[in-house]
């Protein structure tokens, strides 16, 4: 049974790399193709990069350990959560603090003082509190629960973590490769791969691509905790909104094999694409 099809990729505008100009030379054997000044990455790498994580995943969820998804631009928020929650695991959408994995003593310290004051909420401290003192510690914990609620109930180090733009989340990748946990990442046309232990070639700033990545290796998580298998991702259905990066599939595409394929369609799709599409996707995302 097939990961993922070559039209999901294609619908959600995972070979759309970043310009030319701003390609990092590290990638050059996951581009297949240059096109009015984007890279186009091949898919076929990615198709097979993909089956590779997502047996990583399997294996680490079966021998007991957790999967840690990391992605805290903008476009990655929403996806990570929404995922990391359905398939019970945990997630750092908002930021990533220094040391969350080399200092995760000291960070246990902060999740047990957000344990502390939720239950303060409910065993009638706070009716013993001056208003001024309650504010103080509902702040505290806004505070805490943004930064670390997603990973509350982690007691122990992740088997593997999943990251969103490696750039982006440089610390995390630095942290995870020095006490040696496998890291599985999206890595676009701008990404240094070298280092990462399942690297995905594919678009890093698309909010259906991430969702597709992270919908993925959420799937890999249940399937390794459901003996009679789950039914993989075949199209692509999110509520986000395409971007204007990513380009429509021909709707008669078909489930590709990835032994016979030779990149036919990521040719067929380069060609198609317009001008007006093509534009400075880094400028549009680093807009606050």
């Amino acid at each position: 049974m097939a990961v993922v099809t070559m039209k999901s990729l294609l619908e959600a505008g995972v070979h759309f790399g970043h310009q030319v100009k701003r390609w990092d030379p590290r990638m050059k054997k996951y581009i297949f193709a240059e096109r009015n000044g984007i890279h186009i990455i091949d898919l076929q790498k990615t198709i097979q990069a993909i089956k590779e994580a997502y047996d990583a995943v399997q294996k680490v969820v079966a021998s007991g350990k957790s999967v840690l998804f990391v992605g805290t631009k903008k476009q990655a928020q929403a996806a990570i959560q929404k995922e990391a929650e359905r398939c019970e695991q945990f997630y750092v959408n908002n930021r990533w603090l220094g040391g969350m994995l080399t200092n995760f003593s000291t960070i246990k310290k902060s999740i047990q003082r957000l344990k502390k004051i939720e239950r303060m909420e409910v065993d009638g401290t706070f009716s013993s509190l001056t208003k001024k003192e309650i504010a103080s510690l509902l702040k505290e914990k806004a505070k805490l629960e943004k930064n670390l609620g997603g990973i509350k109930e982690m007691n122990s180090l992740p088997g593997i973590l999943f990251v969103v733009d490696t750039r982006k989340e440089a610390i995390a990748v630095a942290e995870a490769q020095r006490l040696g946990i496998p890291i599985v990442a999206i890595v676009d046309t701008n990404c240094n791969p070298e280092g990462i232990t399942y690297p995905i070639p594919g678009n890093d700033d698309a909010i259906r691509s991430i969702s597709l990545f992270t919908q993925i290796i959420a799937n890999a998580v249940v399937e390794a905790g459901a003996p009679e298998g789950l039914k993989i991702v075949e199209s692509q259905e999110e509520e986000f909104e395409m971007t204007e990066m990513t380009s429509r599939a021909d709707e008669d595409a078909v489930e590709i094999d990835v032994a016979t394929y030779k990149g036919d369609d990521v040719r067929e799709e380069a060609e198609d694409i317009e001008d007006s599409v093509l534009i400075d996707e880094d400028r549009i995302y680093d807009e606050k």
